[in-house]
C-alpha cells in the first residue's frame, strides 16, 4: 500500500484563488464608501491618497524664522548626484489662500536651491507645520 498522497495543480490553484479572494475582500471592506451628502469625490481622493511617499531623509532643513538661508544649509551638505531635494509645504485644506501662500513660499525656497545648483521637487500637502526641505536618495530613475 502506498502512503503517498497525490496533490494536483488544481489544489494549489484553488488555494491561491482563496488567498487572493480574502486579500481583496479585506481591502474592499476597509475602503471608505461615499455617503449621500458626504464629501465630494475629489476631497475623498485627496484624503485617501494621504502623504506622498518618499525615502527616509538624510538631512532636513526647517524654514523657521531664525534659520539660516537654504543656500547656506545646502553648502554644508555632502554633494551627491543621487540625492533629491524635496521641499514640502503644508497648507490648510479648507483655505485656497493658504495653498497659494504655501506654493509661493516653496517656490522661494526652490529659487534659493537653484542658486545653490540644485533642482528641487515641490510637494504641497494638507496639514499643519513648517515648510521643510529634505535631501534623500529618492531621485527618479535610481535602482531600488
Amino acid at each position: 500500500m502506498s502512503g503517498r498522497a497525490t496533490v494536483s495543480w488544481q489544489t494549489s490553484l484553488a488555494d491561491l484563488s482563496l488567498i487572493l479572494f480574502m486579500v481583496t475582500a479585506a481591502a474592499v471592506s476597509t475602503a471608505p464608501s461615499p455617503e449621500p451628502g458626504g464629501k465630494a469625490p475629489a476631497a475623498m481622493r485627496q484624503e485617501i491618497a494621504g502623504r506622498s511617499q518618499r525615502a527616509e531623509p538624510l538631512s532636513i532643513y526647517i524654514a523657521l524664522p531664525d534659520a539660516p538661508p537654504l543656500g547656506d544649509w545646502l553648502t554644508q551638505q555632502a554633494p551627491d548626484p543621487r540625492q533629491q531635494l524635496t521641499i514640502t509645504a503644508p497648507y490648510e485644506a479648507a483655505r485656497v489662500q493658504s495653498r497659494a501662500a504655501a506654493l509661493e513660499a516653496a517656490l522661494a525656497l526652490a529659487g534659493e536651491a537653484r542658486e545653490a545648483g540644485l533642482a528641487a521637487r515641490i510637494v504641497l500637502e494638507p496639514g499643519q507645520g513648517m515648510i521643510r526641505a529634505e535631501l534623500a536618495f529618492d531621485a527618479a530613475g535610481l535602482p531600488r
